[in-house]
Parts: C-alpha cells; sequence; structure tokens
C-alpha cells in the first residue's frame, strides 16, 4: 500500500476530479499560431480579458509577422493596434523590447527556459511557464493568475499570499501529472461559477470541499473578509 494522501493533498485531487468533470475540455482560451504570438498574447492578457486581448490580436497578428517586424516597428503603430488593452502603452513596449531580445540575442527564437524567457522585458514567471507550456510542451511549473490564486486559497490548498509563494506551495500538492490542467480548471471555475465578487456556492461542484462556502453571515475564509 501506498503512503496515505495528507488531507491537503486528498482536497486538491477530490477538486481536480470533480473539476475535471465539470470541465472536460477545459484549454487555454487564447489563440495564437505560433510562440511568438502565444507569447504576446500572454504579455497582453495580464489584467485584461481574453475574450478582449483575442479581439485585438486577430488585427495585430495579421499586421506583424515574426520578432523582426515587432522589433523595427513604430511603437506607436504597436500602442494603437491594442490600445484597449489594458496597460496598453507599457505593453507595446514590452513587446517591442522582448522581440528585440529574441532577434539579437535567440537568433530570432522565443527561448525555451524559465531563465531565458523572464530576462525578456515584461515577462514573468506565470507568463514564461505559460510559453513553456504551450509553446514547448515543458511544464516546469504552475501558471498562477488571479483565478488560480482566489480558488486554491478558497479551498484551502494555500494559505500563501504572493503568486510566487502559491506556485512553490500548489507544487508540492498538486500531482505533477496535472500541473498544467489545474490552472485551466481552476480558471474555468472562476469564470463560471467561483467568481471574485459573487462566487455561486449553490452551483459549486467542489462546494461541499470548501472552508469559504459562503453562507447567512458566514465570512470568506481565504481572505478573512464578509462575503459581499
Amino acid at each position: 500500500m501506498g503512503t496515505p494522501l495528507s488531507p491537503r493533498d486528498a482536497q486538491a485531487e477530490e477538486v481536480i476530479q470533480r473539476l475535471e468533470e465539470e470541465y472536460p475540455d477545459s484549454t487555454i482560451s487564447l489563440n495564437f499560431s505560433n510562440r511568438l504570438e502565444l507569447l504576446i498574447a500572454v504579455m497582453l492578457s495580464a489584467q485584461c480579458t481574453d475574450e478582449r486581448v483575442n479581439k485585438e490580436t486577430a488585427t495585430l497578428f495579421e499586421r506583424f509577422d515574426g520578432p523582426e517586424e515587432y522589433a523595427n516597428a513604430d511603437i506607436e503603430e504597436i500602442n494603437e493596434l491594442i490600445d484597449s488593452i489594458t496597460y496598453h502603452n507599457s505593453k507595446a513596449d514590452y513587446i517591442k523590447s522582448s522581440c528585440r531580445t529574441i532577434v539579437e540575442e535567440h537568433g530570432g527564437a522565443v527561448p525555451d527556459t524559465m531563465d531565458e524567457l523572464t530576462e525578456l522585458k515584461g515577462v514573468g514567471r506565470k507568463t514564461a511557464n505559460v510559453v513553456l507550456q504551450h509553446g514547448h510542451d515543458i511544464v516546469e511549473g504552475i501558471v498562477v493568475d488571479t483565478h488560480v490564486q482566489r480558488i486554491s486559497q478558497r479551498l484551502g490548498i494555500t494559505e500563501e499570499e504572493r503568486p510566487e509563494a502559491i506556485e512553490q506551495d500548489l507544487l508540492g500538492v498538486v500531482p505533477e501529472r496535472k500541473w498544467q490542467q489545474f490552472t485551466h480548471l481552476l480558471i474555468d471555475h472562476g469564470r463560471a461559477t467561483c467568481t471574485a465578487q459573487n462566487p455561486d456556492c449553490a452551483d459549486c461542484v467542489v462546494a461541499d470541499l470548501c472552508p469559504s462556502e459562503k453562507g447567512d453571515g458566514e465570512v470568506d475564509l481565504a481572505s478573512g473578509e464578509p462575503w459581499n
């Protein structure tokens, strides 16, 4: 017999099993056709909806082809093409600067290591993990976005606060074979049910596992704040 699972490990496995049944087709929702497009789409998705990003990148990706074109582009043109994206001025700079680095230091190829990716301007661990997983088929971490952060805390799977600390905590709880899918499942659940302000606990498939389940006068144990 194997070593019995800890309560937190068992919680994580049960959550994953139920969410896989609820969202059997869960996967990345950004549109892209190559690694560079993936990198740019993930950069743009920070604090912006994937739906909005997909709308803007449809035009952006048609206008520019390859890192050389972005690196040599007028930054104002990039900015105009993404002007409905949150923080578009900064993100236009990230795109141009990162593409210049890709051309000058990586032979025009999107890097395939965490260290090299996070050296690109505007790229942190979250973005790098997405690019590694969906661009290079390399899974060495868990993508922690706002949905993963919120729901893993609400479910009591982690008590960490910072995304980097949450990721390291989750790596020891979530089975390695599920690291990539875990993110997509929590994102789908966060969009459909466990929203930030008004979670639908009555229609939640993991409500009975959740120490933060909403009830009259109850408190969200993950944040210590009353439910809205």
